[in-house]
């Protein structure tokens, strides 16, 4: 099927139009796919489901609490993230109001907030200049649907407590169990099975979720379930092997924005028992397989055996641009800097001149199964926190170990989108003066996501892949490069090998060439799509929308839209 065109002056529409089909795919188009992305079905019976990523969702007051020396006080449903005049003016009540336990994640005793429920919770979490891009993710999505016409039924959000670990959603806020629902109730109400539009940690859950549905559902029912209630699958900015962000907010702190000190936004984040599911981690190591832990062995509380095959060891990085931290420790005896670390690295230093620090480097592997942690513990008190929620919550998570790489999900239609070149960290540098030094990534990512955990997912490609690169902007086809049927090995990257004009914008498309009968996989690079406003680019809810008008197409006889136009 041609390409259709879409000239400037038609962007204001086509916007609308591509993020209504893209949340929904409900355009009153006819019915009926074509090409090979599965059976036919009339495409206006889809549903959208959004899942948000980390402090995305509003989080309300569930207590009365009363804040002495200010004007405002906390009740129930007042908004608690995001609500920048309280964090202000009520900070130590705020906190009350955020923080949990680091080793139960219960709610502090004054108060407690519980996440928002609908499209309301996601689409702006505070309006205002302070938080700027923090407020707002979703709200373009759900406006140009609501003027498009889009019914409400048609678009669902699956808003969740971002601070608890998965096994803490599942067992408090029963949220898997409503997810499992929401599919259910959106298949019986409006006929046809849904759209998974996930972004940046919210792939994080939902691939929780397909791993406890897997133990909630007899085996020779999961694939059933899944290809009944879930067309395609939309991973945005997905931190497939983790994000090096996650690290500097643990150790040092960062504010994403927020008017707080670092201080205080490092000890709310290693409350949260969610932060370590952004850790990264190396793509060398594997946990055992639950599914059979729990046929065999029941429901117990084991810990996940980690396995790493021997190109962890014969890497540097465990497969990532560096080592993820250095730490400069100091060989003064008499210091009380470090106090741990000169313990345990009494050979190293014995030998060096007095006063000079050694270095000590942590990789990705190092950082996921705790030597880091357990290393600076004894002068770093929240480090015994992260040790414990790592064990119990990760290390000893019912489900499976989220520290893991993932293969390919199986549901019919995969796609994988972000941005890259952008500058983004990859490690950091520590001294004892607490300063910290960021390295960036000659390789780029999005801003936020380095590009070799972003790129993971090219492993979901067939054995043979179809590559093509498009300006973002509108173009005529002669700046259209395209290789076909290019070998791809898992493991191994996939380089376009492509040219570049200056200073224009482009799209790489990697689409399977070959793969399983019925299912497809994509990856899409956007240059210069930022982590937290690739989901309102205008440029990914067009070509959402041509991807999905090619799918309802009844004469449409690739397996993707074509990029001549």
């Amino acid at each position: 099927m041609p390409r259709r065109r879409l000239r400037r002056g038609d962007l204001a529409c086509s916007v609308a139009v591509a993020v209504a089909v893209a949340a929904v795919a409900v355009a009153a188009v006819g019915a009926v796919g074509g090409g090979d992305g599965g059976a036919d079905f009339d495409y206006r019976k889809l549903s959208g489901i959004i899942i948000p990523g980390f402090a995305s969702t509003q989080l309300r007051a569930w207590s009365v609490l009363d804040c002495p020396y200010s004007p405002f006080d906390f009740n129930p449903l007042d908004s608690v993230w995001l609500d920048t005049a309280k964090l202000l003016s009520a900070v130590n009540c705020w906190l009350k109001c955020m923080l949990l336990d680091p080793y139960n994640q219960t709610d502090h005793p004054e108060c407690k907030s519980r996440p928002d429920s609908g499209l309301s919770a996601i689409t702006e979490l505070d309006p205002g200049y302070i938080t700027g891009p923090l407020s707002s993710v979703w709200k373009e999505w759900v406006k140009w649907c609501v003027e498009f016409g889009i019914e409400a039924n048609a678009i669902i959000a699956v808003p969740y407590d971002w601070r608890l670990p998965p096994s803490m959603l599942e067992e408090r806020d029963l949220y898997f169990h409503k997810l499992k629902l929401t599919f259910e109730t959106a298949l019986k109400l409006r006929g046809g099975p849904s759209l998974v539009f996930a972004h940046s940690m919210g792939n994080n859950v939902f691939r929780y979720f397909l791993e406890w549905l897997k133990l909630e559902i007899a085996p020779k029912h999961y694939i059933r379930w899944l290809d009944e209630h879930i067309h395609a699958y939309f991973a945005v900015g997905a931190p497939l092997l983790g994000s090096t962000e996650a690290v500097k907010a643990a150790l040092s702190g960062a504010t994403f924005g927020l008017p707080v000190s670092e201080g205080t936004a490092r000890l709310m984040f290693n409350a949260f028992g969610s932060s370590l599911w952004l850790m990264p981690f190396s793509e060398y190591c594997k946990a055992d397989n639950i599914y059979w832990k729990h046929f065999f062995e029941g429901k117990g509380g084991c810990h996940h055996r980690q396995q790493c095959d021997e190109m962890e060891y014969k890497s540097e990085y465990s497969g990532w641009p560096t080592n993820l931290v250095s730490i400069e420790v100091p060989t003064v005896r008499d210091t009380e800097a470090y106090p741990s670390i000169m313990d345990t690295t009494e050979n190293i230093t014995s030998s060096m001149e007095c006063g000079k620090p050694t270095l000590l480097s942590f990789s990705a592997r190092e950082v996921s199964d705790g030597t880091l942690f357990k290393t600076i513990k004894d002068w770093d008190p929240q480090s015994i926190g992260l040790i414990h929620q790592l064990e119990k919550y990760y290390q000893g998570d019912p489900v499976l170990n989220p520290l893991t790489p993932w293969e390919r999900p199986p549901i019919k239609n995969v796609f994988c989108i972000y941005g890259l070149d952008s500058k983004t960290e990859v490690g950091y540098y520590f001294a004892p003066s607490n300063s910290v030094t960021g390295k960036p990534n000659n390789s780029s990512g999005d801003g936020t996501v380095s590009y070799n955990s972003l790129s993971w997912c090219k492993n979901w490609l067939g054995p043979k892949v179809n590559i093509t690169r498009a300006p973002q902007a509108e173009h005529d086809g002669s700046d259209l490069q395209t290789k076909m049927n290019v070998d791809h090995h898992v493991g191994q990257g996939i380089l376009p090998n492509m040219t570049r004009t200056p200073h224009v914008k482009y799209i790489t498309y990697f689409e399977d060439a070959e793969s399983i009968p019925g299912w497809r996989t994509a990856v899409w690079e956007l240059d210069k799509a930022n982590h937290r406003n690739i989901v309102r680019m205008p440029v990914l809810m067009r070509e959402l929308w041509l991807e999905m008008w090619h799918d309802m197409h009844p004469d449409a006889k690739s397996k993707f839209v074509t990029k001549d136009h």
